[in-house]
């Protein structure tokens, strides 16, 4: 469609021309809307895109969760279900998509429903200001849905901080309670204690040296006896290189496939990340530009018209 001379055209055709023009505005916010919405999921994912490869491969740099192995059964039982680092990346996935859905249709929601206040209703005109408001509602439900996240994930390893939890000595910790309890080898409770030190808050690396260290004695003493035990090579793996920041046992690099893996996904999705934002960044800028025009457009139009 040819662009319209709005200074050769009567009343009628202005109109007409007008709604055409407003509809395309409509359009380009829309569409500024999305690209803005991607923009800030590209530099949120970019902060976070490791930890989500890793945990697709079911490995982690820190230790976030305790692994209770089959030989310690009776420990197990008693502090139930344990997810593993594949699982928390799926509920991650589903909490993004839902954040973003609900926080994007949301937005505009909100802005309607402020748009029926005189106050706001004066302002929003200005397709500025309704882009700020739609932004800041957009900031607010992410915000809102994040709190809710977190807080019930506290509330679900809540029962685990429970028993790593301590002050001093872990050996006033509940888990040191339950092992003395219980009839675990040595080995086995230097491989809980050394997670529950790393897992304390702040992370206790004083203690936990020691106990990985024994893990990495004992593997190296009887290999055989020390793969009964019902060990998580991942677990390991982080343990070690959360420390040393380097791998020192057999069972430990029997997970460095999967890193290496991992590192070029790693790679290859940060590099996506960075053009999607610069894409997105530019791509913003144009519409807002264009946008701008239109409404320029628009204000010489209904001034032709009255």
């Amino acid at each position: 469609m040819p662009p319209i001379d709005e200074y050769a055209l009567n009343p009628q055709q202005l109109n007409a021309g007008l709604k055409t023009i407003k509809q395309r505005q409509r359009n380009l916010v829309l569409l500024s809307l999305t690209s803005f919405s991607l923009l800030i999921v590209s530099v949120v994912g970019l902060f976070i895109q490791q930890d989500m490869v890793y945990s697709f491969f079911g490995i982690s740099q820190t230790v976030q969760q305790l692994h209770v192995p089959v030989s310690a059964g009776e420990v197990a039982s008693h502090l139930g279900h344990q997810s593993d680092y594949f699982v928390n990346f799926l509920s991650f996935m589903d909490w993004l998509f839902l954040k973003l859905l609900v926080s994007f249709i949301g937005a505009f929601f909100l802005v309607g429903c402020l748009k029926k206040f005189q106050f706001f209703r004066i302002r929003f005109q200005s397709f500025v200001l309704k882009f700020v408001g739609w932004l800041l509602s957009f900031i607010l439900l992410w915000s809102g849905l994040t709190y809710v996240q977190y807080d019930l994930k506290d509330n679900d390893q809540a029962a685990y901080q429970k028993w790593v939890q301590y002050d001093k000595n872990i050996q006033d910790s509940r888990l040191a309670q339950e092992l003395k309890e219980a009839e675990v080898a040595t080995t086995v409770q230097a491989y809980l204690y050394a997670q529950a030190a790393l897992l304390h808050k702040p992370v206790d690396r004083a203690t936990a040296i020691p106990y990985v260290q024994s893990l990495i004695n004992s593997e190296q003493q009887n290999p055989a006896k020390f793969r009964e035990y019902g060990f998580q090579p991942e677990q390991l793996w982080t343990m070690q290189n959360q420390l040393f920041a380097k791998t020192m046992t057999p069972m430990a690099q029997s997970v460095e496939t999967q890193v290496s893996q991992a590192n070029i996904i790693d790679s290859v999705v940060r590099w996506i990340l960075i053009g999607l934002i610069a894409l997105t960044l530019v791509l913003s800028g144009i519409l807002y530009l264009l946008a701008q025009q239109f409404k320029s457009r628009i204000a010489r139009i209904e001034q032709g018209i009255n």
